[in-house]
């Protein structure tokens, strides 16, 4: 990538990148309040630095290393003025701009959708997910003189939003793990307007007796229009990156896989030879059953359903002890299994829910029941053709 460079929305305000680092600079001044690596909470300064994780020499830098490391290669690429910087694995960025702010997006992300089959698809990362991370940076550049405090608002404010979008998208659990563990956000605004020469800088700047444009704002309004804006970048974001999810996903968050559902099948199965011809027709029948928009459904209000259980979110249920009064499981189960063999299919169930082979057996209340009739309707299936 070439260095490149545009205008902000701001006055005097610029951008620029290379494949190393990007670089926001402000030659009238930033008042930042921000949670990057190198920063003292509130700042002045003139650039707002992301750096590529590749430029650390070390994984075991402590600040004063950061410090350095960022110190040498602002000299070697003609960076110049005060500034607050930290590292990202990637520097893939958007911006987005409104009235009297822009949202300036980086995404870093070692996840992808691949085919699984010509019908389903499934999220992976080379790194294995115990190693691979989601991020989203963010960096708000307003164009007002707000107060430290106000700042601090706007902070809180943009971070609950961040947080009420990824928990409302009810991702997979092993996605929501890795999600926003290395994230960062910027919260930027124009100082105060005087003449900031080099001399009065050094000399120190008493931001608590400058005039701020606090009162000139419905604070109300600006801090919903705020969070709205954060919500549609990180809409923005998630379609950018092109992460969506499904059925195997979750099955996947639960610990299952195809060769176990395979396998729980076929211990029970007597009186006939196991070939891998076999294992392969039960496999395509799972496979085949997952694209069934029924079953989908069945399924996912049993995961859905445990997960609410698991984490007391209905104060009138407890399934610590699997309660036999608890027969939607059941219901559940049954369902699945009738929709993909029908009648016969069901009677297939009763063995799989009283014997749990397999992986079914450490599955929760909810889940034990649904793959039990998933895995009944399927060998019920692959026999009667």
């Amino acid at each position: 990538m070439n260095d490149t460079s545009e205008k902000n929305h701001l006055s005097n305000v610029k951008v620029s990148n290379t494949d190393n680092h990007i670089c926001i600079n402000n030659p009238d001044y930033f008042l930042t309040f921000s949670d990057l690596e190198i920063s003292d909470g509130i700042d002045i300064v003139e650039n707002i630095i992301i750096l590529k994780d590749d430029v650390k020499n070390s994984e075991n830098l402590d600040i004063e290393g950061l410090i350095g490391l960022t110190e040498d290669y602002k000299e070697t690429n003609n960076i110049s003025g005060s500034y607050i910087a930290t590292f990202s694995k990637d520097l893939e960025y958007f911006t987005n701009t409104y009235n009297d702010y822009g949202i300036l997006n980086i995404i870093s992300n070692d996840v992808s959708v691949e085919d699984f089959t010509d019908k389903l698809k499934v999220a992976n990362s080379p790194k294995g997910f115990k190693d691979a991370r989601i991020n989203l940076g963010e960096v708000i550049l307003i164009n007002k003189s707000l107060s430290p405090k106000l700042l601090i608002n706007i902070y809180k404010t943009c971070i609950k939003a961040k947080t009420k979008f990824f928990q409302g998208l009810n991702l997979p659990v092993h996605i929501n793990n890795i999600i926003n563990q290395n994230d960062f956000l910027v919260i930027a605004s124009n100082l105060p307007s005087q003449d900031y020469d080099e001399e009065y800088m050094d000399s120190g700047v008493d931001i608590t007796q400058a005039e701020y444009d606090d009162e000139s704002l419905d604070i109300p309004k600006f801090l919903k229009d705020l969070e709205e804006s954060v919500i549609i970048n990180c809409e923005d974001s998630v379609k950018r990156m092109g992460l969506d999810f499904g059925i195997l996903d979750y099955l996947v968050s639960e610990g299952i896989q195809i060769s176990d559902l395979v396998d729980a099948g076929f211990e029970l199965c007597v009186d006939v030879e196991v070939t891998n011809d076999l294992k392969n027709r039960l496999e395509e029948e799972i496979l085949k059953s997952l694209t069934d928009i029924n079953v989908i459904a069945l399924l996912m209000a049993a995961i859905r359903t445990e997960q609410d259980f698991e984490n007391n979110r209905l104060r009138e249920v407890d399934i610590s002890d699997d309660p036999a009064y608890l027969y939607t499981d059941e219901v559940l189960g049954l369902a699945i299994s009738n929709q993909i063999a029908g009648t016969k299919a069901t009677f297939n169930f009763k063995r799989y829910d009283e014997k749990k082979p397999g992986i079914i057996f450490g599955l929760g209340p909810m889940l034990d029941d649904i793959f039990a009739g998933l895995i009944a309707g399927c060998m019920s299936k692959i026999f009667e053709e």
